[in-house]
């Protein structure tokens, strides 16, 4: 096992076992393809809200069905889930990672309690499908708003317009 990555099991045992190094627990999740410092920058706000940081990931099946293939643009997720899960691992806000396989983070609000959710800054609680989960586990919504330079998105057709440009300099 890599440091930092949990099975629903182990994590849910850990914090039980120990939740003095756990709680307050904030929870976050996304899909984490291709890390940039956008994510970085929300995951240290994120954690300073508590006392550890642990971020749901969304598995290669649901990024595949939340980043459904546009024209022009390779499938996401880019980085297989438990590559995205190490390096998440690897940056000092992160206290441990999760891989989940559901559309939301329902299951993992409900079975972690975290004492904090934290989503990105461009929902609202209206918008967000957890919110419902949020409000009936007792725990505090903070919708986390960052200057985020650039995003996954913006550096893959950064990429495909390189290739481009340089395929058509190539003939």
């Amino acid at each position: 096992m890599i440091s930092g990555i949990y099975s629903l099991e182990e994590l849910q045992q850990t914090i039980a076992t120990y939740p003095e190094n756990w709680r307050p627990l904030v929870l976050t999740n996304g899909c984490f393809d291709l890390l940039h410092v956008g994510h970085l920058r929300y995951l240290q706000v994120a954690k300073a809200l508590g006392r550890s940081l642990v971020v749901g990931l969304n598995s290669d099946r649901t990024v595949r069905q939340l980043k459904q293939h546009r024209s022009g643009e390779p499938p996401r997720p880019i980085v297989p889930e438990m590559q995205r899960a190490e390096l998440l691992c690897g940056l000092k806000p992160v206290d441990a990672a999760i891989v989940f396989d559901t559309l939301t983070a329902v299951s993992l609000i409900e079975a972690l309690k975290p004492d904090i959710y934290a989503k990105g800054g461009d929902y609202t609680i209206e918008t967000l499908p957890e919110a419902p989960a949020v409000t009936a586990g007792g725990c505090r919504l903070e919708l986390v708003k960052v200057e985020i330079p650039t995003s996954t998105s913006a550096i893959i057709n950064k990429i495909l317009n390189f290739r481009s440009i340089e395929s058509v300099n190539n003939y």
